[in-house]
């Protein structure tokens, strides 16, 4: 039974996903996404305005700068994400970017 809730929350992620690639498992590097549990999944991080070191995060730096803080020289920062109500008060939904993936393609 708990499997088949665990892949039941997956699949509500999944739909939320604005990016066809995440259903394969592949999200853009810097996606966002809604998760319909109380954590991130590997590879993820929650929209709480972290600090990031820049050396370790290359491709995510180049994509968001210090749009969201940082010194730009050895950190930046992640966005802070908006609160997300759901029709059962305490549910737990979390919003998540992606700290690996596809990098996005201008073409």
């Amino acid at each position: 039974m708990t499997n088949r809730l665990i892949f039941g929350l997956v699949g509500v992620a999944m739909i939320l996903s604005a990016n066809p690639c995440a259903a394969d498992g592949d999200p853009f590097l810097g996606e966002i996404n809604t998760f319909a549990f109380s954590f991130c999944p590997r590879g993820w991080a929650p929209l709480n305005g972290q600090l990031l070191s820049i050396a370790q995060n290359t491709a995510l730096f180049s994509l968001l700068g210090t749009t969201y803080g940082g010194d730009g020289i050895t950190t930046f920062a992640l966005p802070t994400g908006k609160p997300v109500f759901t029709l059962t008060p305490g549910a737990p939904v979390i919003q998540c970017i992606a700290l690996q993936g596809l990098f996005p393609s201008r073409n």
